[in-house]
């Protein structure tokens, strides 16, 4: 899931978060660590100003009193947030074979099959609703959770309130916080309500205001239970996909053949997009299937002739190259990193192989 949809443009994705979250191991916080919000208010005085906002928005004080019992700042919270990667630096991009080999390994593609071979006609279903293909929300399902395996166990409204209480983005996280509260009054309790340090959780690792918006009840029983029920969660995934702008019949990408010698630097992007600018120059100029293939690119599996395609070589000259369509940068709108998006697609893929 990204932030562009629930906040600003440019921020980190969820998704992204909830990885930073799920990878970096942290030493035990001394339980009388000093943290400070940095225009210096105390934690319980921000915490009555924003439980005042979120009753303001209609927030039940039941809700506010039980997912705000006894709430203290996490210290770990905080540096996990401060000590995400900064803005890349010009010497080039790690190569992606080894992290696709990773992230497209034996065990994810055949837990893939396995979850698409058990809900197939959940998923037929959801295509036919969404235009979504079912492996496209496995691959999902896979990467942000390990199919439900691994959602993240940091209690969320602690989480959310020290993140907007410290003040780096505390319009966003404050946001979260009291989208948050209108999710608890839902019916969730505070012990279902954990996930990621930074907010995401359940199943697809939706941010509390991307549950509101988008996640949908895919069974009819009235609730959209995104953290144990598979109809509820493809449903959601899917229902993302389709505001992102997915284009039904479309694949996401695929192989092509460059010919020896040829010049990539000549098709160079010079746009510069306003959001993660470093994903995209890695793509040439959008040309149809048909210009490409006048240029001696062939794509590997048939696509018509006026599809509009960005070439990419992650890897350079002579190694996998792809003919990239519009539905990449949907999968883009999940998580804005090259990296997940191609292992998403690939996963995806062989999971229908």
């Amino acid at each position: 899931m990204n932030f562009s949809k629930s906040a600003s443009l440019g921020l980190l994705s969820a998704a992204t978060l909830a990885l930073v979250a799920f990878t970096q191991v942290a030493p035990t916080e001394p339980a009388n660590a000093q943290v400070a919000a940095r225009d210096g208010i105390a934690f319980d005085a921000y915490l009555e100003l924003i439980k005042a906002r979120a009753r303001a928005q209609g927030v039940s004080e039941a809700t506010l009193q039980r997912m705000t019992s006894g709430l203290t700042p996490n210290p770990r919270v905080i540096r996990l947030d401060q000590g995400q990667p900064g803005r890349p630096t010009r010497r080039g991009y790690p190569a992606m074979a080894p992290y696709i080999a990773t992230h497209v390994n034996a065990t994810r593609i055949n837990s893939g099959r396995r979850e698409f071979q058990n809900n197939r006609s959940m998923l037929r279903a959801v295509e036919q609703q969404y235009g979504v293909p079912g492996q496209i929300v496995i691959a999902i399902f896979g990467h942000e959770t390990s199919y439900g395996r691994i959602r993240g166990d940091f209690d969320l409204s602690r989480s959310l309130a020290t993140l907007a209480w410290e003040g780096r983005r505390r319009e966003l996280f404050e946001g979260e916080w009291i989208a948050l509260m209108k999710v608890a009054d839902k019916g969730f309790s505070r012990q279902q309500l954990v996930g990621s340090y930074a907010g995401a959780f359940g199943n697809p690792q939706f941010l509390p205001s991307v549950y509101l918006r988008l996640a949908t009840d895919g069974d009819g029983d009235g609730r959209a239970n995104i953290f144990n029920n598979r109809a509820d969660t493809f449903a959601s995934i899917a229902n993302y996909f389709r505001d992102a702008g997915w284009r039904t019949g479309q694949p996401w990408g695929v192989r092509a053949s460059v010919p020896t010698g040829f010049d990539v630097d000549a098709y160079k992007n010079k746009l510069v997009s306003p959001v993660c600018s470093r994903v995209h120059e890695r793509h040439s100029q959008w040309k149809t299937v048909a210009e490409w293939r006048a240029l001696g690119v062939q794509p590997q599996r048939p696509l018509p002739d006026d599809t509009l395609t960005s070439l990419f070589q992650p890897d350079g000259p002579g190694k996998p190259a792809y003919l990239l369509t519009g539905n990449y940068r949907v999968i883009l709108e999940y998580n804005c990193s090259n990296y997940y998006a191609m292992s998403v697609g690939l996963l995806a893929d062989e999971i229908v192989n």
